[in-house]
């Protein structure tokens, strides 16, 4: 288990990147673009991964690369269910329980095999409000984290 010094600075480096990452608007072009770059992004350097990027209960974009599999497709769908839950990153929401000193399967009264605290999925938020969520499956959850961040950062550089 991570200590809590640890999950303090990763939620706090979780919340400024949920800060910094917010859109003025961001619609399915946006999200085909921002797909599109996590795929060139993840062939160029042979990653393994499933990309999806959903607008509610829609899929506006997904992406299996070689390497991946169905099951990162159910981690991505856990992941999803977890954001629009709890309203922050997935990786925020296991860094949460963590620091607690509680474990999310057995603490958080959800359904593991429909929830996770994996980290990878990140909200898309419009105006303050969460529009959609962006995900990545198939690396470790901080790089799966990593990845989306940096695909949000370029998206915003061209808004």
């Amino acid at each position: 288990m991570t200590s809590t010094v640890d999950d303090d600075a990763l939620l706090a480096q979780v919340h400024a990147e949920e800060q910094e990452l917010q859109f003025p608007r961001f619609d399915h072009a946006a999200a085909w673009a921002l797909g599109q770059w996590l795929v060139a992004t993840a062939t160029e350097r042979q990653l393994p991964i499933a990309v999806s990027i959903r607008f509610g209960r829609q899929r506006v974009f997904h992406a299996a690369l070689p390497g991946s599999s169905a099951d990162n497709d159910g981690w991505l769908d856990r992941k999803y269910r977890s954001v629009e839950y709890f309203g922050t990153a997935s990786l925020a929401v296991g860094a949460s329980f963590r620091k607690k000193g509680r474990d999310f399967a057995t603490s958080s009264g959800l359904d593991p095999s429909r929830y996770c605290d994996s980290g990878g999925a990140f909200p898309l938020r419009v105006g303050g409000m969460l529009a959609g969520v962006v995900g990545v499956s198939g690396l470790t959850q901080f790089e799966d984290h990593a990845l989306v961040v940096e695909a949000l950062r370029v998206a915003a550089a061209k808004v």
